[in-house]
């Protein structure tokens, strides 16, 4: 079908567009306003410098030309983010938040739920269940240009979502110390046995500055508040619901809708196999003179 006989038919199905972009705006906000709202609630952490057992490769710029620092976490750090999504970070939140409550309760509401409910699909939530929350909804984000990173928490609850984030760094802050603390007294306990057997001075003697060292981090871990990550920005959430942003899916609807019922008629068009409007008809909308 040729490009102006396709452009003449959509304009005489003109209100037939209208009118169907119309109902898809319509749905889709309808969808929007339906989904349930979390809360975000945000910390500001950066990889802790107050010692040497906590460096980060953050803190060491990228060369000159590219202007930017390495985004890539390394070190105590590194293990801090990681045990944010961890399957022991969601144990942790089973067993001092009601998190397999709330999850339970969405799963239930709502059309799916009413579906899921007469179809027999119900079921408990499980662990596995409380890491894929907290994958989706947990977001760690390094700000541009620096060395902090922000933590993003989504939860329905507002009250629990400042506390589940609370819960999260200092778990993985406790797992990053306890993890330092275990290997620095393992050592201690490895370099001992040798000291008791070596008879070589000189051998004696670099191991007792090995065993220095070691001793200075048991020191430092029990001695710093923060060896992965430090609080730039306590943990804060917001007085209202943000998630999901009904304003910009509004807009992104007003722009979609006309053009997927555009869409739609073109297809049907096409797939009618009409054939060409007579002269008259293209003279009376003005695409051509009749003849």
């Amino acid at each position: 079908m040729p490009l102006e006989t396709l452009m003449l038919r959509l304009w005489q199905w003109r209100g037939r567009v209208v009118l169907l972009a119309l109902l898809l705006f319509g749905a889709g906000a309808f969808t929007v306003f339906s989904l349930p709202r979390s809360f975000v609630a945000e910390a500001v952490v950066a990889p802790s410098e107050t010692t040497g057992i906590a460096t980060s490769s953050l803190l060491s710029a990228s060369p000159a030309f590219s202007g930017l620092l390495d985004p890539r976490p390394a070190g105590n750090f590194a293990i801090y983010l990681g045990a944010l999504r961890s399957a022991e970070a969601a144990m942790q939140l089973v067993e001092v938040t009601p998190l397999l409550a709330v999850l339970a309760e969405r799963h239930a509401a709502g059309p799916g739920g009413a579906l899921r409910q007469v179809l027999g699909l119900q079921r408990e939530m499980d662990l596995d269940d409380a890491r894929n929350w907290l994958t989706r909804n947990l977001a760690v984000t390094q700000t541009l240009g620096s060395v902090t990173w922000t933590l993003s928490l989504a939860h329905p609850d507002r009250d629990q979502a400042l506390v589940t984030l609370r819960h999260l760094h200092a778990f993985a802050e406790a797992k990053v110390r306890a993890d330092l603390e275990d290997m620095a007294r393992r050592r201690v306990v490895a370099l001992e046995a040798r000291l008791a057997r070596e008879q070589d001075l000189y051998i004696r003697q670099a191991l007792y500055e090995v065993m220095a060292q070691q001793q200075r981090v048991r020191l430092v871990v029990a001695a710093d508040e923060a060896v992965a990550a430090r609080l730039v920005s306590a943990p804060l959430v917001e007085q209202r619901a943000s998630l999901p942003n009904r304003p910009l899916l509004l807009l992104l609807l007003l722009v979609t809708a006309p053009l997927a019922a555009l869409a739609v008629a073109a297809a049907a068009i096409l797939m009618s196999g009409l054939r060409p409007a007579p002269a008259a008809t293209r003279a009376a909308y003005r695409m051509e003179p009749a003849e």
